[in-house]
């Protein structure tokens, strides 16, 4: 006769999944407020313009980005002559090497000489002020250049 016997009957209890459904919907909520899904908010018209011959940036953290075009509509009073927007807010042709130079102090020295400036120019902007962009970004050694444009005929420029 032993003091001690082992239940053999005994099933281990049911995991409970009411809370699940609490949980799922926490971390969906969580990460919908905490996603950023747009970099920069577009204060200029940005039709830009076709192009046939066209390849994608395989690094775009080490991308800056320069906009240039006609206020939006919701930026009417800046007047209709073409404006400079560097990341959220317009700039003139001046602000562009601090700009620059403060990308390049973000990063690492090693990736500097790979940092590419994109230029996003309306289609209807005047070559004069992509001139001036381009002088400004010679004036920092920012030589690496990439003109972004849609993907099709460039005779399409013409409609």
């Amino acid at each position: 006769m032993s003091k001690f016997k082992k239940k053999q009957n005994e099933v281990l209890p049911v995991i409970s999944t009411a809370s699940l459904p609490d949980i799922v919907f926490m971390l969906l909520f969580f990460f919908m407020v905490a996603t950023v899904m747009r970099a920069h908010r577009l204060r200029v018209e940005n039709k830009l313009p076709y192009a046939d011959q066209v390849e994608k940036l395989d690094k775009k953290n080490l991308t800056m980005y320069i906009y240039a075009g006609k206020p939006s509509s919701r930026y009417i009073n800046m007047g209709s002559e073409a404006k400079i927007q560097l990341n959220d807010k317009f700039a003139d042709i001046s602000d562009i090497k601090a700009f620059v130079l403060e990308e390049m102090k973000s990063k690492r020295d090693d990736l500097q000489p790979f940092l590419t400036t994109a230029l996003k120019v309306d289609k209807n902007t005047n070559m004069g002020l992509v001139r001036d962009i381009k002088k400004e970004l010679r004036a920092v050694k920012a030589l690496k250049i990439n003109y972004t444009t849609k993907e099709g005929k460039a005779v399409n420029n013409f409609q």
